[in-house]
């Protein structure tokens, strides 16, 4: 059958499973959208391409599938940047479609002319020019291979306009799966980890986001409970590990649980599955579990030995490795390893101080440890970037994977809104609530109108201090209070909600938290709830950029902080 290339954008997506796209209109990309209205996939109008990045970032974090955004040439383009980057650093799989002005003017400087291959090379897992009708379908359906398999990422198709508006012949064709096998190496390997998982008197598992996206979360729960071992998470992996279960010890890094970075230099083994030892999570790589011997299983192969030296490198599909280990390890126990923990977890009794505190003053800690235990946990939670973030990571104990969206890897402001709005379109029937700070809220807060157009169900905790948190915190640490550009004049949030036809709340008092939560779950629609919490806090405890994990800076020890 004969199809223009317009009409060919849409007979892949649909064929690829698509129901959403996220996307904003423009010259290049006109015939792509003439040809929308002839198809049933769903689109959802930004107000600003950034958020559409940021949805179908969202979309494919929340469901596991391709998240897909759309924009024109130039400036439209250009402004999905942030997002494709973020997509990138967080293993996001996402392609966007961009157009293009028309191939004979390629390199001519015409109005909305940009290069956005050459811009997005360092950013995009892969990306495409394609200036011919004919390579539309292979070059899309290749798109999509691209971004699902192996270790997931971003991938950009920038499309001339003349090849969306020649037309070619057509024909449905679907790309096949390639299967993970067990190579006699591999098996050699696995064999030769559970040995070292035997022999280890004090191993810990270190979960990452590859846990969650390679499915192997059941696994490796068995593992941990047939070989005893206690589980650390990293940001993006929250969530991979139940966080009640007896061996889940919670977040390590920078802003982690103190007792999981001090158990992790104790540690003889960890087993690093699906991370990549970020510097947020290791501190000085020199001294990061110096004890310890490592195993470490990643697809992708460049990131293993990048940044911390191990042992036992191993490069395979997690979910398969993860099964196989079940498989080779024994039963054990670690009794005096757990106790030990539990020691070092009772030395670090700080974490709760702001929820007995009787100041009188609103705390984040509140608002996190309240929002939890009205929805029982179940909630998805999509986070933006900043002290907000890492609050939330503290006090919300995420029981199941996909429950924590979050910006990682870039620590994209803005982040929250836009993606909450994709995940919406993922999970149509869970609770989803915003947890943003009032400096990121702002950076996005247009999409309100987006949820306003959609008729969304989305509730939205600012934590509204009156500064840009974190950076302002470093400010007190390591500049001697020097508050650069930290402090933060806001909208009335309450008015700006009811401006987009949304609800509006405000809670400035500890004792309101609760029925404020409550409030906001029973109104239909999208509800902005301003919570004025206490405007000089600290995030403890906090590793120093490039410090020991084992040196954490402590809330009684804050005013001894010095620049690392």
């Amino acid at each position: 059958m004969k199809r223009t290339g317009a009409q060919i954008v849409w007979e892949v997506l649909t064929a690829e499973g698509v129901e959403v796209v996220f996307g904003y209109p423009g010259g290049a990309i006109m015939p792509v959208y003439d040809a929308m209205l002839d198809y049933r996939i769903h689109h959802v109008l930004v107000r600003h391409e950034q958020g559409a990045a940021h949805m179908a970032d969202g979309y494919a974090r929340a469901s596991g599938k391709v998240g897909v955004a759309l924009a024109t040439s130039g400036p439209g383009a250009t402004n999905l940047v942030t997002g494709i980057a973020t997509a990138m650093l967080d293993s996001s799989p996402m392609v966007c479609i961009t157009g293009q002005v028309p191939s004979k003017l390629l390199g001519s400087d015409a109005f909305q002319e940009t290069d956005i291959t050459g811009v997005t090379l360092p950013i995009t897992k892969h990306n495409f020019l394609v200036t011919a009708v004919e390579e539309i379908a292979p070059t899309l359906r290749q798109a999509f291979a691209i971004a699902r398999s192996g270790r997931p990422g971003p991938v950009l198709v920038d499309i001339t306009k003349d090849a969306q508006q020649a037309s070619c012949e057509f024909e449905h064709e679907v790309l096949g799966d390639a299967r993970a096998h067990i190579s006699e190496a591999l098996a050699q390997e696995l064999e030769r980890a559970a040995q070292m998982i035997d022999a280890a008197e004090r191993p810990l598992l270190l979960v990452g986001q590859g846990v969650i996206q390679s499915g192997a979360a059941a696994a490796v729960r068995a593992l941990a409970e047939k070989a005893d071992i206690p589980v650390a998470a990293t940001l993006l992996g929250l969530g991979a590990f139940p966080a009640t279960h007896p061996l889940a010890l919670g977040m390590m890094g920078m802003h982690g649980e103190a007792w999981v970075n001090h158990a992790i230099q104790e540690a003889d083994l960890v087993v690093a599955l699906g991370m990549r030892f970020d510097d947020r999570v290791t501190g000085d790589p020199k001294t990061f579990a110096a004890r310890a011997k490592k195993i470490h299983v990643e697809i992708d192969g460049a990131e293993i030995g990048k940044t911390v030296r191990c042992d036992l490198p191993i490069v395979a599909d997690l979910r398969t490795v993860a099964g196989r280990l079940v498989e080779g390890a024994r039963e054990a126990s670690h009794g005096a390893w757990r106790d030990r923990i539990a020691a070092l977890r009772q030395g670090s009794a700080h974490r709760d101080i702001l929820l007995r505190e009787p100041d009188g003053k609103l705390h984040a800690a509140h608002v996190i440890d309240e929002l939890w235990r009205a929805t029982d946990g179940r909630a998805l939670v999509v986070t933006d970037v900043g002290q907000h973030q890492m609050w939330e990571a503290q006090y919300y104990k995420h029981e199941r994977p996909r429950s924590l969206v979050t910006s990682g890897g870039l620590g994209t402001m803005g982040f929250a809104l836009p993606a909450a709005i994709g995940a919406r379109f993922a999970r149509r029937d869970e609770e989803i609530w915003v947890v943003v700070g009032d400096g990121g809220f702002q950076m996005t807060a247009c999409e309100l109108s987006t949820c306003a157009q959609e008729g969304l169900k989305v509730n939205i905790a600012v934590i509204n201090n009156g500064y840009l948190g974190m950076v302002r915190q470093w400010q007190e640490l390591f500049y001697d209070r020097r508050y650069a550009a930290t402090p933060m004049q806001s909208p009335d949030f309450v008015k700006l909600a009811e401006a987009h036809g949304l609800s509006g709340l405000r809670c400035d008092e500890k004792c309101q938290v609760r029925e404020t939560i409550e409030e906001a779950r029973l109104r239909s629609g999208t509800v902005v709830v301003d919570f004025r919490v206490a405007a000089e806090e600290n995030v403890y405890p906090m590793v120093p950029s490039g410090g020991d994990i084992g040196a954490m800076i402590r809330r009684p020890d804050a005013a001894k902080a010095k620049v690392a």
